[in-house]
């Protein structure tokens, strides 16, 4: 072997040595990465409150006309949807709650948060696989950031308690000194922020109200705070911004004359019924019991007009919802201000989610800024599944297999966005660089 061809081979080690197998990222400085969900924020809440905050923020950066959710518009799967890139579906977190329907057993929202199987069912988040990449994460309140994936956590996360005041302005204020500290102090490279408002608000008073109204109001305040810790904390040169919501909001028919009542419905019986997850919204699962399956569907089927049940196969494709082993064998939904009332009419928000992720009140928003954002352009509305994709463009990272697309928001980063993304790479992990380096070595061995 020639002197050349030495010196490829030893470069070539050199290349991989550090991580054999493992892509090689990009050395140059890296900007980090600030994700912020305010729960419930419909699209159109920016337009009937002052919002001069978030208003500057389009004028600085990036707006969507709104974001399209996954289905189902519950709070976990959408927000998990965000950090993996993947359809419900896929990636397997398919209700707020954590159930068995083996068991019987159903654990409400804050308790589902954190049960580590729920979550960890062989998706990896954003946390995770930047992490395994050198990156150091942070997880404060989001949904799912409060577990371990495959034995590893985040590098630091703050899980809000059952009791937690969701209102309160203080507090969101000294959640983000924290995180500005996580940036400054910690050497975080992504965090994830979460403020369960205004969907509490939208709940309790329904999206009309003016309490919502205050909450946004609120919200546009915090987003200013926000922005102004970003610029004290020396980080608005290297940090991107992202604000956005999981789901929208719309008012409940509480007082309507064809409400959706199991428990009147004629030929249908609870006790052919195995196991329910009912009264959750406009959302409703059943497994019934063996040799019953046919019978309660031809019941439930045109049950009412309002009401939408189908067998899980087939389940309308679009929602990319049903293709899970979780999902039981009878899933429905009902029509927009319409929730499905069990055995009992218990549910009294006069605001709900959960509904067909096409209707215009479930839509949300998107918001962008920093140093990777074009600035003052509004785009058409995209779904939330391309965002995971967008985030590891920014972060410079490989990403794992999603169902989001790159292609969809690249236009709205500066041409000088050069972090390497999953595209770029070969099939075996190898960077162009190190591919070329081998080819050579290779050739000049043969010529040698």
């Amino acid at each position: 072997m020639g002197a050349p061809a030495v010196f490829l081979a030893v470069a070539l080690a050199t290349l991989l040595a550090p991580a054999s197998g493992a892509p090689v990222r990009q050395q140059a400085s890296r900007n980090k990465l600030l994700l912020v969900s305010f729960d419930g924020f419909r699209w159109n809440y920016d337009q009937d409150v002052d919002t001069p905050n978030l208003d500057a923020m389009a004028l600085d950066g990036v707006k969507a006309r709104y974001m399209t959710p996954a289905f189902i518009t519950l709070t976990s799967p959408c927000h998990f949807t965000l950090v993996t890139g993947k359809y419900v579906e896929n990636h397997g977190v398919v209700h707020n709650m954590f159930y068995n329907t083996s068991s019987k057993v159903k654990w409400p929202y804050h308790t589902t948060l954190g049960i580590q199987k729920w979550w960890d069912n062989g998706s990896l988040p954003i946390w995770i696989t930047a992490q395994r990449q050198g990156l150091k994460t942070g997880s404060f309140f989001y949904p799912g950031g409060n577990v371990t994936y495959q034995g590893e956590a985040v590098t630091l996360s703050r899980k809000e308690g059952i009791l937690h005041n969701f209102k309160d302005e203080a507090e969101w204020r000294a959640n983000i000194d924290t995180v500005m500290t996580w940036f400054t102090d910690e050497g975080l490279d992504l965090v994830t922020l979460y403020f369960g408002e205004p969907d509490s608000t939208g709940h309790r008073y329904g999206p009309e109200s003016q309490e919502r109204k205050e909450i946004v109001m609120q919200v546009d305040r915090t987003v200013g705070y926000l922005r102004d810790s970003i610029r004290k904390s020396g980080l608005e040169s290297s940090l991107n911004l992202l604000i956005l919501s999981d789901h929208g909001m719309t008012t409940v028919n509480k007082t309507a004359s064809d409400l959706v009542e199991f428990h009147k419905f004629s030929n249908f019986s609870f006790k052919d019924i195995e196991f329910e997850l009912l009264d959750y919204g406009p959302n409703g699962m059943l497994l019934p019991k063996e040799g019953m399956l046919e019978k309660v569907y031809e019941a439930l089927k045109d049950a009412h007009p309002r009401l939408h049940v189908y067998k899980k196969e087939f389940f309308p494709k679009s929602f990319h919802y049903a293709n899970h082993s979780r999902i039981t064998p009878l899933l429905m939904y009902s029509d927009p201000g319409y929730v499905i009332h069990g055995r009992v009419n218990v549910q009294f928000n006069n605001g709900e989610h959960g509904f067909d992720n096409e209707v215009m009140d479930m839509k949300t928003i998107f918001r962008a800024v920093g140093p990777s954002f074009k600035k003052g352009l509004e785009v058409e509305p995209f779904e939330s599944v391309h965002v995971y994709e967008l985030m590891c463009k920014l972060l410079g990272i490989v990403p794992e297999a999603n169902d989001g697309l790159l292609s969809t928001l690249l236009p709205i980063l500066q041409e000088t966005t050069t972090t390497p993304s999953g595209s770029a790479l070969l099939p075996s992990g190898w960077p162009p660089l190190v591919t070329g380096l081998l080819v050579a070595a290779t050739l000049l061995v043969e010529v040698a």
